[in-house]
Order: C-alpha cells, then sequence, then structure tokens
C-alpha cells in the first residue's frame, strides 16, 4: 500500500474549511503519511503534522474558532503609511501571527513533527517555488504565509521568500514526487458568491489571489489525475465570506465536516477525480 498525502492550499481565513474537512477525514480512519501545504494550508498542515488524528483536529477547530483578524492582520497606521510611503516593504506587522504560530505548534523544527511535513514559499525575487521540510518552523509556516506588500519577506537560507501560493497554491507535484500515490486535495475554495466587493485594498488583493491562484490548481490535477489516485474534497460554495472575515470559522468549519461526511459515505470519494468537481456548486449550503 503506498503513500497516503494531504495537500492543503491557501485562501486566508477560508483556512476554516480546511479544518471541517479534516476532521471528517480523521473521523474515517483517514490520516496522512505526509502533508504538504501553502500559506493558510502550511499553518494547518504543520498544526496537524503536530497532533495528527481526531483529537489535533478538534484542537485545531478551537483554535481557529477563537481567532480573529487582528490576531493576523492587525491594523496599525504607522507600519501601513510607512508601508504607503515607500519606507516600508509591508503594511502589517507579522509580530502578531508570529506570536500565534509560537503559542500553537508543538514543535520546533519541521523534521521533528510526527508526521513528515513541507510547506512551500516562494523566492521572491526568481518566483521560484521553495520547499521548505526542515528549520525553524514558525519560520518556515511565516514564509509559506508571508502575503507580498502585506507582510515582510522571510529570509532563509539567504533567500527572501514570500507566500507560496504565488508559485503553487495546491502543491499536488511536491506530494507525487515524494511518492505518495494517493492524494486528497483540501481546497479552500474561493469567495465565489460575494454580495459585494470586498472592502479595503488587502481584501481585494487576498480575493484576487484566490481567483488567480485557482487556475493553477486545475491545471495540476489535469496532470496527475492519471498518475496518482487523487481525490479531491468538496468544496464550499456558493462561498460568500471574504477571505479577510474571520468572523465566520465555526460556520465554514461545520459546513465543510458536513459536506465531506457526506462524500466520504459516497461512493464519489472512491472514484478519484471527475471532470467538473471543481466547480463546487451545490456541495454545501449557504452561510
Amino acid at each position: 500500500m503506498g503513500e497516503t498525502a494531504f495537500v492543503l492550499s491557501g485562501g486566508g481565513s477560508h483556512g476554516a474549511v480546511q479544518v471541517g474537512m479534516i476532521l471528517a477525514l480523521a473521523e474515517h480512519g483517514i490520516l496522512p503519511d505526509l502533508i504538504v501545504g501553502t500559506s493558510v494550508g502550511a499553518v494547518n498542515a504543520a498544526w496537524i503534522a503536530g497532533w495528527p488524528g481526531k483529537k489535533g483536529a478538534e484542537k485545531l477547530a478551537d483554535v481557529w474558532k477563537t481567532v480573529r483578524r487582528a490576531d493576523i492582520f492587525p491594523f496599525r497606521p504607522l507600519t501601513g503609511f510607512l508601508g504607503f510611503a515607500g519606507r516600508s516593504n509591508h503594511l502589517v506587522d507579522p509580530s502578531n501571527f508570529r506570536l500565534l504560530l509560537q503559542r500553537h505548534l508543538s514543535y520546533a523544527h519541521l523534521e521533528d513533527a510526527p508526521i513528515p511535513v513541507r510547506v512551500v514559499a516562494t523566492e521572491f525575487t526568481t518566483g521560484k517555488e521553495i520547499v521548505i521540510a526542515s528549520g525553524d518552523a514558525v519560520e518556515a509556516v511565516a514564509a509559506s504565509a508571508a502575503i507580498p506588500g502585506v507582510f515582510p519577506p522571510v529570509v532563509i537560507g539567504g533567500k527572501r521568500l514570500v507566500d507560496g501560493g504565488i508559485a503553487n497554491n495546491t502543491p499536488i507535484s511536491h506530494a507525487a514526487s515524494a511518492g505518495a500515490t494517493t492524494i486528497y486535495v483540501l481546497p479552500t475554495g474561493y469567495a465565489c458568491s460575494l454580495r459585494s466587493l470586498p472592502k479595503g485594498a488587502l481584501a481585494m488583493a487576498l480575493q484576487a489571489i484566490s481567483l488567480l491562484t485557482h487556475q493553477r490548481l486545475e491545471a495540476d490535477i489535469f496532470r496527475y489525475q492519471d498518475t496518482v489516485d487523487l481525490r479531491i474534497l468538496p468544496g464550499l460554495c456558493p462561498l460568500n465570506v471574504s477571505p479577510l472575515d474571520f468572523s465566520h470559522t465555526a460556520s465554514l468549519i461545520e459546513q465543510a465536516y458536513f459536506g465531506t461526511s457526506q462524500w466520504l459515505a459516497s461512493a464519489d470519494s472512491e472514484a478519484g477525480f471527475v471532470v467538473g468537481d471543481l466547480m463546487f456548486h451545490g456541495h454545501a449550503g449557504h452561510i
């Protein structure tokens, strides 16, 4: 029997969707031998790698339900002003986000995780994908989630690293190259039914990134669907929550748990990827 990998994409507050998926997978006895994550998917991946199984997923859900926007994107006028004035390379101080990681990750270095974990970042000057499998866990996850212009780049090994979603938002390729034969893809989806445009420059940027990176996911699925057992978990659509809005995490977790549980109980979960699955419509209800 080959290795099973979980691949977790980026998507801001939509990372709560993955928590519901992980809960349902754990309840059905589906656990990964390898986890690969990008951006907020790297955050969830790093947690689950340290707390595998249902209890770990429940603890992750508890953490997500307490997170608010200020814990990730605090509004500090001086930092923002310096960024807009060209005297700083970022608009948001990453201190709160780093403290959150330090408080909740159960290991100091990626190679110490009970389940092997890899996070994907982007080398800012070249756009090259950088896969991090060892070293300081907080630094690695912070690099994978460093939205350019919003957070400062993270320097690791002399490379200036930013959000991995720019190069590869759903790194199926790295799970396949590591030898995984069954790959569960946990997409966050994207806000497809917003009643109005996202409010603020940051919210607009996150929504734009989520739309652009979705295209790479489709391309990778078509590339690998005939070489590995690829299982795409059902996303939530309509999804009318901005990736910057952290006030709906409990509802997102619940809906994703319900949708994934139904999918796992059906024949669809054994059938692999079917063209059209990424449309997402009709898999879950409204918020």
